[in-house]
């Protein structure tokens, strides 16, 4: 699979931050129940305890937790539909980037400051304060210039690489879904 370059990713930063504001849509729902492994689904449950049913979240800790468990902070993770799209033509390769949730919506610091609430279908999800940064396996997935991309200093606020969510009112999500900031 080709990867994009620096100045193809540099072109594309027009198009994914023209992505709508206070309303968006659900595009993707990938569920990890294990390691390596991805399940898109057309719908699925949040909960406030275990964040979408079937995730590995809980289950597979955190380096970042004194106690190595899940870091409450980091039960979902989102990232921008018009980013992946950038990244991988190919479902199947987009979900191994590892986020659970893709959305076309402004995901920006600007945007959706810590603290911001989203309803997702009968679920409520607020965005957290932890950074969500690409990593070593990123870069093997979509490459090492996707990695700059996302991790480059001076973009680090438009999120490119997404955000960190938890649930604050359990329900149901599907693919298609409106997203609205409240």
């Amino acid at each position: 699979m080709k990867m994009p370059t620096l100045e193809e990713l540099a072109d594309s930063l027009p198009q994914v931050l023209a992505a709508p504001a206070d309303a968006g849509t659900l595009r993707m729902i990938v569920r990890r129940p294990g390691e390596e492994e991805r399940e898109i689904l057309e719908q699925g449950h949040l909960n406030s305890v275990s964040g979408l049913d079937g995730d590995n979240w809980r289950t597979r800790g955190s380096a970042r937790t004194p106690d190595g468990l899940a870091h409450p902070d980091k039960q979902l993770n989102i990232m921008s539909s018009r980013v992946i799209d950038v990244l991988s033509t190919d479902l199947h390769h987009a979900a191994l980037a590892g986020d659970q949730l893709y959305v076309d919506m402004n995901i920006t610091e600007e945007n959706m400051p810590a603290g911001t609430q989203l309803r997702i279908g009968s679920a409520v999800i607020e965005v957290t304060d932890e950074p969500h940064r690409g990593c070593v396996k990123f870069a093997r997935r979509f490459g090492t210039d996707a990695r700059r991309w996302v991790n480059q200093g001076d973009r680090l606020g438009l999120r490119l690489r997404g955000l960190n969510a938890k649930v604050v009112r359990d329900g149901t999500v599907e693919v298609g879904a409106d997203l609205i900031k409240i």
